[in-house]
């Protein structure tokens, strides 16, 4: 692939990923409910995930695969434990 086509699509892939992080920051702060801003981190954290994917692909340094895979454990421990104890929003 054309070095140059590689480095505008990265580019536009971390454009991509910097919008749907506004996205979903805004939706965590404005949520209505819990669950809400759950999904919210839920999807924040496998957008980080992503964003480190692109920075494995841009510099071509696999140093951050340990990284990933200790965010995407912590991502689904926290999830399934804050929906296990999560209690009613007040209606």
């Amino acid at each position: 692939m054309d070095p140059q086509l590689y480095g505008i699509l990265l580019t536009i892939a971390a454009g991509l990923l910097v919008v749907a992080f506004l996205i979903t920051v805004w939706r965590i702060i404005v949520g209505p409910n819990s669950l809400d801003r759950l999904v919210g981190m839920d999807g924040l954290v496998a957008m980080f995930q992503c964003a480190l994917a692109t920075y494995i692909c841009w510099t071509l340094n696999t140093t951050v695969v340990s990284a990933m895979l200790v965010v995407a454990l912590l991502g689904f421990i926290s999830t399934v434990s804050v929906t296990r104890f999560r209690k009613r929003d007040p209606q």
